[in-house]
């Protein structure tokens, strides 16, 4: 068994088809948007899977809008943050 192959956390799909989704996430850069998919993962529970079927079979559409609220809240506060961290930075002389 190979765990970093079987075994994988759903929140890691919906947030790149939360990206996928938005375009204007494309104004920033690769730095950045893995930053912010690191801090916006953080903030989501953990739901770890084996096989995608099992989140389909077992998830409520209203699970699933609830999953997609709390990634779409996660990302715009990891946004908000690295912008805000940005801003504050000390200007190099």
């Amino acid at each position: 068994m190979h765990l970093d192959l079987d075994i994988h956390n759903y929140y890691e799909k919906l947030m790149i088809e939360h990206l996928v989704s938005h375009p204007e996430y494309g104004e920033f850069d690769k730095e950045f948007m893995a930053d912010v998919c690191c801090l916006a993962l953080t903030q989501l529970p953990a739901r770890y899977i084996r096989h995608e079927i099992d989140m389909s079979f077992y998830l409520s559409s209203d699970d699933r809008l609830k999953m997609n609220y709390q990634v779409d809240q996660a990302v715009k506060a990891a946004i908000e943050y690295l912008r805000n961290k940005a801003e504050h930075r000390p200007q190099a002389q």
